[in-house]
């Protein structure tokens, strides 16, 4: 498939067919998928129909998936492709795809591997090897016979021409009734084919014979740079090495296929090799090349029991690992899969155009024949003229270059945002990055490291320090939270075992509470400590919290133990991320739990505005407030802001390649640096920009063409020349985004 309207076409057609339903078709990955319900088409119906078009289907088992990743819903397996205008709802009800499922299902689709399994399909072929480009050489072959026989045996030379145009007629008018029978009856090669009949009616076959050659150049032309982008996609896994080092029973290593590793396998990595998988070191050290995953150009050091991501090079170490992820759940092939379907998601303004061009063709028709009839009728023109001109407004009307322009954009920036750990699925949610006026940050584990640790405690009474830190590290030792793990490593680091704990629950920010050795205890901030009726040294609060720490209250049957004082550092790159943010025109805002005062502590450090003190669901009106003034993006971590997340225009996870950092919210931050939201936003500009680039291109190209055909400046060959050359430099242009670099305020 070459553009969106071959996408288009092929959903139009397959909808037609009896008990077929959700249809999505993914021009990049070229996948289609669907649900058939019972007694509906035939899984050779819908191959015939498709093949009927001119393309080839080829249906392909799903790659089988370790069991605790599966995924229920067939992402992945080529049969969700859902609209990701902004919400991301899983829930899409579609059948599960396990690894036996037959390549149609009565309630499925037609399922696409992807993966080692999918390679003989990603590959592709030269482009020369291809029908269209054996039509092009066909055609051209006989349009320079005609020329040489025009100027030797002129004779015979129309004989020539028009042997040419009825080579390119035949695939391209065959494939316009086919279409027309299907339900497109106004397709492009409908245009192109009355144009080049026309023109042999009027006796113009030199021209219909060049028409029907530059239109199937184009056909070219464009399959060549839809593969280019598809390559930026498909680059992502061939970054995984072919082979892995397996360890077997007894101790030694085999050579097998990359693909063939499960979870639970024992690989080894030597000093600059690639990783295969993804996986938990268990013995050596090295440091970790990771910029094929998430861009991040410094080394990583990984010890035993870190994780480690498939497609990174060990620089210095060899490693033995514990595979975690088979081939079809790496984080590459996660990435990719997103990727793809990303790209197959619309933006609004694509849908817009692509609304747009529906309409436009048979407007364009009417045109045509309009300026065919009405100045010969009316005026008394001269019929031959006129007939001709409304043939050449017929080619100048093909939408090609404005139907492409803004998919090949948005596919190129989602590759080139993938390759810097930049990961945005889908084309809406890339728009709306590009349009946020505002970005809000939650600050535990965004703007800081998430990593808070006990800075001081202050015992309230007679009971001592640690006997209250031995009560908080009960309460707090089956939570989550990063106050609580902060709390259990200080006991362990003074050598408390916390006691055991009954009854263990929370109020959502405000404390956490069990009963230990029958007393009520709870850890919680000072302004719930005060409510409970307990008494605290407010001036000790004041002072800790002044200094940006956060202070959380140990309560034991009502009385006030002890404080607790943690602090979380900013990131190393949280003022540069925010200032860059700054550059941009964007209005940072934080958004937190914390006090009032430690939240003023870290956003006067990174200067930005700062609304502490927020329980979640004030978190969710302040969003509501911010969007009053235009989007708003919200960044989290991507595990305890999904609610604010979702509220947002848009949300972006920080991460560090996790599955929830991959698989929450409508952008992910795969390197965890700050610095990737500015880089987003740029991203998306650039996009946008390249977009606005592409529709002017097109549509320019398309008014000039129109004056000047009215004119009769310009004939039925300039017109479709000038439409394959937009269709070309609209795509060239939306390549260049695939070698895209941010440029950030400040930056060198």
């Amino acid at each position: 498939m070459d553009c969106a309207a071959c996408v288009a076409k092929v959903e139009k057609a397959i909808g037609r067919l009896p008990g077929i339903s959700d249809i999505r078709v993914n021009l990049m990955g070229e996948r289609l998928s669907l649900r058939r319900e019972e007694g509906g088409a035939t899984a050779e119906a819908i191959e015939r129909r498709v093949a009927a078009l001119g393309y080839r289907p080829t249906p392909v088992s799903p790659v089988p998936r370790d069991h605790d990743h599966a995924d229920e819903h067939g992402h992945g397996a080529g049969c969700c492709g859902h609209d990701h205008d902004h919400r991301h709802n899983h829930d899409h009800g579609h059948h599960r795809h396990g690894p036996d499922a037959p390549r149609l299902h009565s309630h499925g689709g037609i399922v696409h591997a992807h993966g080692a399994e999918d390679e003989e399909l990603a590959a592709g072929m030269p482009w020369w090897r291809t029908g269209k480009a054996r039509l092009v050489f066909l055609i051209g072959g006989l349009v320079a016979l005609a020329w040489a026989l025009a100027h030797l045996m002129p004779s015979l030379a129309g004989w020539f021409w028009l042997a040419a145009t009825l080579a390119g007629l035949f695939p391209f008018g065959r494939r316009a009734l086919l279409l027309a029978r299907a339900g497109s009856p106004f397709s492009i090669e409908t245009l192109m084919s009355v144009a080049a009949l026309g023109a042999i009616l009027i006796g113009a076959v030199e021209e219909a014979a060049l028409v029907v050659f530059l239109f199937a150049l184009g056909e070219v032309l464009e399959n060549v740079a839809a593969g280019r982008a598809r390559a930026g996609i498909r680059a992502l896994v061939e970054l995984l090495p072919r082979s892995a080092r397996r360890e077997t029973p007894s101790g030694g290593t085999e050579e097998v296929p990359a693909s063939a590793l499960r979870p639970g396998d024992i690989v080894r990595v030597r000093p600059g090799d690639r990783l295969p998988c993804d996986g938990e070191i268990l013995e050596g050290r090295s440091a970790m090349d990771e910029s094929p995953v998430t861009g991040e150009s410094m080394p990583v050091a990984r010890g035993t029991g870190d994780a480690v991501m498939a497609g990174s090079i060990s620089t210095d170490g060899a490693l033995r690992l514990r595979v975690t992820r088979g081939a079809g759940a790496n984080t590459l092939a996660r990435i990719q899969r997103l990727v793809e379907e990303a790209t197959a998601s619309r933006a609004p303004t694509q849908r817009f155009i692509e609304r747009f061009s529906a309409w436009w063709t048979p407007a364009a028709m009417v045109a045509a024949a309009s300026t065919m009839l009405i100045p010969p009728l009316a005026f008394g023109a001269e019929w031959g003229t006129w007939f001709y001109r409304g043939l050449a407004l017929l080619l100048v009307a093909c939408p090609c270059a404005l139907v492409i322009s803004v998919p090949a954009a948005m596919a190129s920036g989602l590759s080139a945002g993938a390759r810097r750990g930049l990961l945005v699925k889908g084309g809406a949610a890339l728009e709306a990055i590009g349009g946020a006026r505002t970005i809000a940050f939650d600050k535990t584990g965004t703007l800081t490291e998430g990593r808070p640790r006990v800075t001081d405690l202050l015992p309230l009474g007679a009971t001592p320090a640690e006997e209250a830190l031995r009560l908080a590290a009960a309460v707090e030792q089956s939570s989550g939270h990063p106050l609580a793990k902060a709390i259990l490593a200080e006991a362990e680091a003074r050598g408390i075992t916390p006691p055991p704990a009954a009854g263990a629950g929370a109020l959502a920010g405000r404390a956490a509470h069990a009963v230990v050795e029958g007393r009520a205890v709870s850890v919680g901030s000072p302004h719930h400590a005060a409510e409970s009726g307990a008494s605290l040294d407010e001036a000790r609060v004041a002072a800790l919290e002044a200094e940006g720490k956060t202070v959380v209250a140990v309560v034991a049957d009502g009385v006030a133990l002890a404080l607790i004082a943690l602090r979380d550092e900013p990131r190393e790159d949280a003022a540069a991320g925010i200032a860059a943010l700054r550059g941009l025109g964007l209005r940072p805002v934080m958004l937190t739990g914390d006090n009032p005062r430690t939240g003023a502590a870290i956003g006067g450090a990174l200067g930005m505005e700062v609304e502490a003190g927020l329980l979640p669901a004030d978190k969710l009106r302040h969003i509501g407030r911010l969007k009053q003034g235009g989007a708003v993006a919200m960044v989290g971590d991507g595990i305890n802001d999904a609610p604010a997340l979702a509220a947002a225009s848009v949300g972006i996870a920080m991460g560090g390649g996790t599955d929830v950092a991959l698989e929450t919210a409508d952008a992910a931050l795969l390197r965890g640096q700050l610095s990737g939201v500015a880089e987003l936003v740029a991203l998306s500009r650039a996009t946008l920009a390249n977009i606005r680039q592409n529709v002017a291109i097109a549509v320019g190209l398309k008014l000039v063409l129109l004056v000047t055909t009215l004119l009769g400046v310009t004939g039925l060959w300039p017109a479709i020349m000038a439409d394959t050359g937009a269709t070309v430099l609209v795509t060239l242009n939306a390549l260049r985004l695939l070698a895209w670099r941010p440029r950030l305020p400040g930056s060198h």
